[in-house]
């Protein structure tokens, strides 16, 4: 029996068959394919020379690339040093090592925490430091669009990999899987790692800077969340030589600590949106869409 011959009694037995039968009109409106309706899966391997990306790009890692930020950052400081070091007799307050010192007064000013112990003094420091502190703060915003992009190019790698992966049901689950798993292990390693720094220095304000244990913890969460009122500050030269690593280290840790918070909420909505893509039945106009020559079959 031909293929011509099973059409006609399939149809026949069909009581729309009339209905598909019918010729379009001249003028019928042409659908044209619709590529984002779920496919069922097969035993295609994704093609190089084709639309779909090889296995080598599908499963590459998306890590942030904060190179740039790093080398902006380093210019930033070492004209930072070199410039309050030529006028640091033009800035007033508590001074214990003239390097150190404008070290220190670039961090501060960078991180806008802001203590107040050094402060400018003459018109050409003012300016100076008005400089600065949008050159820092552009740099911080630098960072934040590097972090931005790292969570939207994440979330479209995993989005496309739960539409276009070649897997079976249990082993794209399990991927899924792990990709959490990892998002809450850096999330979680980040939050250690920011009660570690919270910890440290209440400790060695403590220690060293002989503020009590309540101005000691006070004195740290004005400083990592760059509120900075000045009351309590890092005073001696081990102090500040402390303080140089820890405030921008502590800083940087917060920030990753609500990246990484982010990225699971985000992460979170984009599986959402991945099942219910996955999961969605196929309509009539899809069926439509798919016809792409107008004659009521698709295939």
């Amino acid at each position: 029996m031909s293929d011509n011959s099973i059409q006609r009694a399939l149809l026949s037995d069909n009581p729309d068959a009339n209905v598909l039968q019918r010729k379009p009109s001249q003028g019928a409106k042409r659908f044209r394919r619709c590529r984002s309706a779920p496919r069922s899966e097969t035993d295609e391997k994704p093609q190089e020379n084709g639309l779909s990306l090889p296995a080598k790009e599908l499963f590459s890692v998306v890590r942030p690339s904060f190179r740039l930020v790093g080398f902006l950052l380093f210019l930033y400081l070492l004209a930072g040093v070199v410039i309050f070091y030529l006028v640091m007799d033009q800035l007033s307050g508590k001074r214990t090592n003239r390097v150190l010192d404008a070290l220190y007064f670039c961090i501060v000013t960078m991180t806008s925490v802001g203590y107040g112990d050094l402060v400018p003094n003459t018109d050409t420091t003012k300016l100076l430091a008005c400089v600065f502190v949008f050159t820092g703060m552009a740099i911080i915003a630098l960072f934040v669009s590097k972090s931005a992009d790292y969570l939207v190019e994440k979330q479209e790698v995993l989005f496309f990999k739960a539409l276009h992966m070649n897997m079976k049901c249990g082993e794209a689950k399990m991927l899924r899987q792990i990709e959490t798993n990892k998002t809450k292990y850096k999330f979680y390693t980040a939050a250690l790692l920011l009660v570690t720094a919270i910890v440290v220095g209440t400790v060695f304000l403590w220690k060293v800077e002989k503020l009590s244990l309540v101005d000691s913890f006070y004195c740290v969460c004005a400083t990592i969340t760059t509120l900075g009122y000045g009351d309590k500050s890092f005073s001696s030269q081990l102090g500040r030589t402390f303080a140089v690593f820890w405030i921008i280290t502590s800083t940087i840790i917060l920030a990753l600590f609500f990246m990484y918070l982010a990225e699971i909420y985000t992460e979170r909505r984009q599986k959402m949106l991945a099942k219910w893509v996955l999961t969605r039945r196929v309509t009539t106009m899809d069926l439509e869409a798919a016809d792409l020559d107008s004659d009521r079959k698709v295939g």
